[in-house]
C-alpha cells in the first residue's frame, strides 16, 4: 500500500502500487507486508536527523517492524512512524518512507525518469526490510538489487 502524505510532487499512486505488487512478488514478500509513505522533505529531514544523525532530507528510509534497523544509510534506527498494518504482524515487514522531491532531484542527477527513480527506491527499501545492508555486507545487497532491477526493467 502506498500512502501519499505530501503535495509538492504529483505522484502516480496507482501505477506505483502496481509496481509495489510486482516487486513484492519478485522478492517473495507477502502482499500487504510493506507500506510505503510518500512524505515531505521536512518530515524526511526530521527522521534522517533522529535515526541517522544527518541533518538533511534523504530519498528513502526503511523502518523494520522487528526492531532497530540493521543498515545505516537509507534505513532508520529505532522506533518507526505509526502506520496501518494491513498484513498480520507475523508477516508485516515494515514501512518505507520516500521523499518524492528528493527522488525527483536524484532522478535528474542520475539521468533517470522520475518514475524509474521511484521504483528503484521502493525496491531498495524492500531489500533493506528483508535484512540487506549495503554498508556492512560484501556487496550482496548491491548484486541482488542489480539483478532484480534488470529483471524488472529498471537497469
Amino acid at each position: 500500500m502506498i500512502l501519499n502524505r505530501q503535495r509538492r510532487v504529483r505522484i502516480p499512486v496507482a501505477e506505483l502500487n502496481r509496481f509495489l505488487g510486482v516487486a513484492q512478488r519478485r522478492l517473495r514478500v507477502p502482499a500487504g507486508a510493506v507500506t510505503v509513505a510518500l512524505v515531505t522533505d521536512a518530515e524526511m529531514k526530521k527522521w534522517n536527523r533522529a535515526f541517522r544523525g544527518k541533518n538533511r532530507p534523504t530519498d528513502v528510509l526503511s523502518f523494520a517492524v522487528d526492531g532497530p534497523a540493521k543498515t545505516k544509510p537509507k534505513q532508520s534506527r529505532g522506533a518507526r512512524p505509526k502506520s496501518p498494518s494491513p498484513a498480520p504482524a507475523a508477516q508485516y515487514l515494515g514501512d518505507i518512507a520516500i521523499a518524492p522531491a528528493v527522488a525527483r532531484h536524484n532522478a535528474r542527477r542520475f539521468g533517470r525518469t522520475f518514475s524509474v527513480e521511484m521504483r528503484i527506491l521502493i525496491l531498495h527499501g524492500i531489500l533493506h526490510l528483508l535484512g540487506y545492508d549495503h554498508e556492512t555486507d560484501r556487496g550482496q545487497m548491491d548484486r541482488r538489487e542489480a539483478r532484480v532491477r534488470r529483471d524488472l526493467g529498471l537497469a
